[in-house]
Order: structure tokens, then C-alpha cells, then sequence
């Protein structure tokens, strides 16, 4: 990484003009009857920031706060809950019912730690695969929920390659939150677990007067699901309003960005970096035909960038760690800097325009990191 100050190096940014005009399929209503059918189920706050409207010269922002979902900090469970709910029901649909099965996943905190807690809730076991770089304070809080851990000496794509083949044992489910060929069903389960959020914003917004729904949304992004799901929430909709969608990466591994810049999924080699539940080097492959088409624009920030937007968000009452800081971090450089102008046509952006941040997880998901997947 450049040890230049970022105002003075060129924005990885690339934006695209026809994406609000891309349509897909809407996520399945019984998501969100489901969800608040959970006896600790509550919307998440949508708490206004006037100081970021003031700064970037919009009309409102709002930030999306995540950091207590469920009863962990994190937005992972309303996927893992979802996707859990659906294999379980399959399962007792297909036959007579037998003994608890393990539920496998690789994670770098949050996801994880999510099924985790579905899995004992509901009587299963789950086995946790956990990469080079995750806190051992994060650590400790998957196996706190009673589940197997186990510690991997590479990076994210390597924890999911061994959970992939501890799924292979009888009584065994790979339940990840990124997509491959042949593997898309539970991915996708997973995906649609987080529309409950983005149905949660359409009513705060109208409680507050925005009726016609926001402007632009900022979301982070690890393989893409999260952003998968906003895309197709606000892209499925016949006609109206349609808002910018913005993408948010690290530095250090912007494999969304380069996807999008080279038009095809690629792999990127990742570094390290504070935000490591985003430190992913592959678009997930269900989450791919979405971003191509529905995204607006995309945009990676440092570690720095990202630690200032915590500090700031934490001043203004927001628990937040470095990877839904992001979500604050991208529209900040995007709209500040040289070519800021450029940028913020680019988004559609004015004097009225109504923000959204989505900051994804709070400062206790992971101590040092905070942790995405």
C-alpha cells in the first residue's frame, strides 16, 4: 500500500451508467414473516447523521445500524437464521426425522459465529473453519456457542475450500455465504435472509418523511452477498425510483472492483487489512450476475480511512467496526477530493438526495477486525 495520504493518490473507483435501469427478481416475502417471527427479532435503528449531509451537500443521511442483530453485532444472522430455517424444513419434509446433523461453515467472525448459534438453538452441531487473522477474541465467541472450531493456516478462500470438504461427511451441510458453480442453492438462502434489513429501511425512511426511498446506498463488500441482496431489493422493483448503489472494498482486496473494471469475475490477491471480514479475493458466483448489472459503482478505502469513519460514526452514538465503517469510509472519499465533482454526478447526487449508509457490525463483532463473514 502507498504510503501517500489517500487524498493525494487516485480513488480506485470506477462507475457505470446504466445500472439503474438493470431489473431482477424481487426476494420471496415470507423472509421477513419468518424473521419477525423470532421471538428476539426487532428492527435494527436508522439514526440520522445531519453532520455527513452538511459535509457532503445532500439533503439527509442515515446510517443502518447493525450492531446488535438477533443478539449478536453483527447483520450475518438474518442470513444464516433464514438459510438454517430452510435446510432444516427440507430435511424433515424428505423422511422420518433422525439425528442432528452439523452444520459447516468457514468464516472470518460474524457468519459463523451466526450459524453457530442457530445450529445449537435448534439442537444441531456446527463445525467453524476460521482463517490466518481472525482475533482470538473472535475466535472464542464462535466456540463460546458451543461449536467446533477449527483454525486455518491461509486465508478466507483456503477456510472455505477445507469447510467445503468436511461437508462431504455423512450428516454434514456446507452452509456458506459464497457462491460457486454447482454450489448456489444454500448461498442463496443466505442472500435472501438479508432483505428483512433493506425491507426494515423502506419503513424508517417512510416514518421519516422519504417516502420515495433513498438516493444512494453504501454498502461494504467481502464476496458480494450483502450487496447481492440490496441489488436486488432496490433493482426488482417494475418502475420508479431507483436509487445509485455503491460498492465499498479495502485496498487490499478489491476483487468486486477489479471484476467490475475487467467486466468478468476475477480473483484478486488479498493483503492484509483491518477489515478483515471484507478481506475476500472472489466475487461470489450468485452474488456476480447482480453486481455486474445492478451496481452503480464501486470504490476501496484504507485502513485509515476506514478507522477515522469508526471513530466518527462512534462519536455520533454509532458502534461500528472497520468493515461497516466502510459504509461511511466510500461515500466519504468518493464525494471529497480531486474528480469529487465527476463522482457525485456520477451517483446522481443533489441537494435533497437522501443517503443511506450500511454500517454491518458493531465494535464487539470482532476486537480486532470486524469481521464481515
Amino acid at each position: 500500500m502507498s504510503d501517500k495520504p489517500s487524498s493525494l493518490r487516485p480513488l480506485p473507483w470506477l462507475a457505470r451508467p446504466d445500472a439503474r435501469a438493470w431489473r431482477c427478481e424481487p426476494a420471496p416475502a415470507e423472509v421477513r414473516d419468518f424473521h419477525s417471527s423470532l421471538p428476539d427479532y426487532a428492527p435494527t435503528p436508522l439514526t440520522e447523521l445531519p453532520a455527513w449531509a452538511a459535509e457532503w451537500g445532500v439533503g439527509r443521511v442515515f446510517v443502518k445500524d447493525e450492531s446488535s442483530r438477533l443478539g449478536l453485532p453483527a447483520f450475518k444472522a438474518l442470513g444464516a437464521s433464514w438459510a438454517v430455517h430452510r435446510i432444516l424444513a427440507e430435511r424433515a419434509a424428505n423422511g422420518p426425522e433422525r439425528g442432528p446433523i452439523t452444520l459447516v461453515t468457514a468464516t472470518d467472525g460474524n457468519h459463523g459465529r451466526a450459524v453457530a448459534r442457530m445450529a445449537h438453538r435448534l439442537g444441531q452441531d456446527a463445525h467453524v473453519f476460521v482463517p490466518q487473522g481472525v482475533h482470538p477474541r473472535a475466535v472464542a465467541a464462535i466456540a463460546a456457542e458451543q461449536a467446533k472450531v477449527t483454525e486455518v493456516a491461509g486465508p478466507y478462500d483456503e477456510a472455505v475450500r477445507l469447510a467445503a470438504e468436511a461437508a462431504a461427511a455423512p450428516d454434514t451441510v456446507l452452509v456458506q455465504d459464497t457462491a460457486w458453480p454447482g454450489y448456489e442453492r444454500i448461498p442463496g438462502w443466505i442472500v435472501e435472509g438479508y432483505s428483512t434489513l433493506c425491507a426494515e429501511i423502506d419503513e424508517q425512511l417512510a416514518a421519516e418523511g422519504v417516502v420515495a426511498g433513498p438516493d444512494l446506498v453504501c454498502v461494504p463488500v467481502g464476496v458480494g452477498s450483502l450487496a447481492q441482496a440490496v441489488v436486488t431489493h432496490y433493482r426488482s422493483r417494475p418502475s420508479g425510483h431507483a436509487p445509485a448503489l455503491l460498492s465499498v472494498e479495502p485496498e487490499a482486496a478489491p476483487c468486486v472492483l477489479e471484476s467490475l473494471t475487467l467486466g468478468e469475475p476475477v480473483s484478486v490477491t488479498t493483503g492484509e487489512t483491518t477489515m478483515a471480514g471484507l478481506n475476500c479475493g472472489t466475487p461470489s458466483s450468485i452474488a456476480w450476475p447482480h453486481l455486474r448489472g445492478g451496481l452503480d459503482a464501486a470504490v476501496a478505502v484504507t485502513d485509515a480511512d476506514s478507522a477515522r469513519a469508526a471513530a466518527d460514526l462512534a462519536a455520533a452514538g454509532v458502534s461500528s467496526g472497520p468493515c461497516g465503517a466502510a459504509a461511511l469510509a466510500g461515500p466519504r472519499a468518493a464525494l471529497t477530493g480531486v474528480g469529487a465533482e465527476e463522482r457525485r454526478t456520477a451517483l446522481g447526487l443533489g441537494p435533497t438526495s437522501v443517503v443511506v449508509l450500511l454500517s454491518t457490525e458493531g465494535t464487539a463483532a470482532n476486537p480486532h477486525s470486524g469481521a464481515d463473514h
